[in-house]
């Protein structure tokens, strides 16, 4: 079927970061990848979905002024850096804009807004990338990162720019081991295939680096010990390197086992802050932020809106404890609570290695954990709560227990401020108001932005 192409005026951007055009006479919303506000461009129009159509950019036909371009020879058909055609200084207006909408009716004349904290260099910022294995019916292999509106398939990423040169020149040599291995990359639906993704870490402070080939747990399609080790020769040396194997089945949870093969069996990072040095161990399933230099300043962010953490800090959804370490510098006692048993367990070294003897750890749900410990007759309850929940914001049962908690602060640290706004929206019916707030750009070059807001409230 012949497909119909159409000009468009982009006017603002999805929430993918990708620019929106709206058609003439239609309620429907043109998404164009790789376009930004301002541009007038040619595009071909693809099947709705919803109440958002794709369209593929044809034709540039004026420019917006604050098109530049795009460093990256990927730039047009990576789904990864939809903004490295737009100059950084009209990358940071949007985000900063984006923010204050997520927040629209709850700032008011006493909110102290402080100027986002840009990226000092928006460049090679990223210490951990994950690589997708694909192949396509007729056999060829592609390692590499998703095309724009065309996921799941997969090209042939040559050079990365977000991302530590090392990471690029490791990716050619897994992809040469990979071509001459005879595995097959993984698909899902019929669960055949070995190689699933690869995933690299960098010390960005300390200079150490991790491969993590993860692999389907299909017993049928396990690798040959000789190619594993083909594999970690590829990698290099001086590089911590592990398989991990995921478990899938219908109606039970995934599981994930872990093999060290060579190398380090972790890495380190060292945050710089304000208060002091902070150095943690980072595990291959382990969270930290992506990107180490803007977190040192997201977190001397944090600190500075907190103030005084008072006697008692809960640190919610804690992962390995970094927030949790930084607010110990200012606060008598931290308790962090996460899901992950992995994560807690590092967490409970980064405290030992820090020196840190005012802060502990409980793992589970945090909306059953909190149950728990209020159920206590040792429960204290805290001056200040610091929650830094997954994209989906806090559940309704963390929300619920931080209104019992009733802090007389709540430091929210979100990479999502639609969800961040709505949860600041629900916890004012308990009284509290936003009294200030800081967004830091952690993600050139993409829609991602990292935000903080101090609620606050007077029980």
């Amino acid at each position: 079927m012949e497909q119909k192409s159409t000009e468009l005026s982009i006017q603002n951007f999805s929430s993918r970061g990708f620019g929106v055009a709206s058609l003439e006479g239609k309620s429907a919303k043109i998404e164009v990848a790789h376009a930004i506000p301002g541009d007038r461009v040619l595009v071909e129009l693809r099947r709705q979905k919803k109440r958002v159509q794709k369209g593929r950019l044809l034709e540039l036909i004026t420019p917006s002024p604050d098109r530049v371009e795009a460093r990256c020879s990927h730039a047009s058909l990576c789904g990864g850096c939809s903004w490295q055609q737009m100059s950084y200084e009209a990358q940071l207006r949007h985000k900063e804009r984006r923010v204050l909408d997520c927040f629209r009716g709850q700032i008011d004349s006493d909110t102290q807004l402080f100027p986002m904290i840009p990226c000092e260099d928006p460049w090679a910022y990223r210490n951990k990338m994950e690589f997708s294995f694909s192949e396509n019916r007729a056999g060829a292999k592609y390692l590499g990162l998703m095309i724009a509106h065309a996921e799941p398939y997969v090209f042939n990423l040559e050079h990365c720019h977000i991302a530590p040169s090392w990471m690029s020149e490791c990716l050619a040599q897994v992809r040469a081991w990979w071509e001459a291995s005879g595995l097959a990359a993984y698909y899902p639906p019929k669960d055949t295939g070995t190689l699933r993704y690869l995933t690299l870490r960098s010390g960005v402070r300390t200079d150490q680096k991790m491969a993590v080939l993860n692999l389907s747990g299909n017993p049928d399609y396990a690798p040959p010990k000789e190619e594993v080790a083909k594999f970690a020769a590829a990698v290099g040396d001086g590089v911590a390197t592990f398989l991990r194997i995921h478990q899938t089945k219908k109606g039970v949870p995934t599981r994930f086992y872990e093999m060290h093969l060579s190398g380090l069996d972790h890495i380190e990072e060292e945050l710089r802050l304000q208060n002091g040095a902070l150095r943690f161990k980072i595990s291959p399933a382990s969270f930290f932020q992506p990107n180490t230099l803007q977190a040192e300043k997201l977190y001397d962010a944090a600190m500075e809106l907190l103030g005084d953490g008072g006697r008692l800090v809960y640190d919610l959804y804690c992962g390995t404890g970094t927030l949790g370490m930084a607010a110990a510098s200012i606060s008598e006692k931290v308790v962090g609570i996460e899901l992950s048993p992995e994560a807690i367990l590092d967490a409970e070294e980064n405290a030992a290695k820090n020196g840190l003897s005012n802060i502990s750890f409980f793992q589970g749900d945090v909306g059953q954990v909190l149950t728990r410990l209020m159920a206590s007759p040792d429960f204290e309850r805290p001056d200040c709560v610091i929650v830094d929940p997954p994209r989906a914001g806090l559940g309704e049962l963390a929300l619920e227990q931080i209104k019992t908690l009733r802090p007389k602060k709540i430091l929210y640290v979100s990479c999502n401020p639609e969800t961040q706004g709505a949860d600041a929206k629900e916890l004012a019916s308990a009284g509290y108001r936003i009294v200030a707030m800081r967004a830091v750009d952690q993600f050139p070059h993409t829609a991602h932005i990292e935000n903080l807001a101090l609620l606050s409230t007077q029980f």
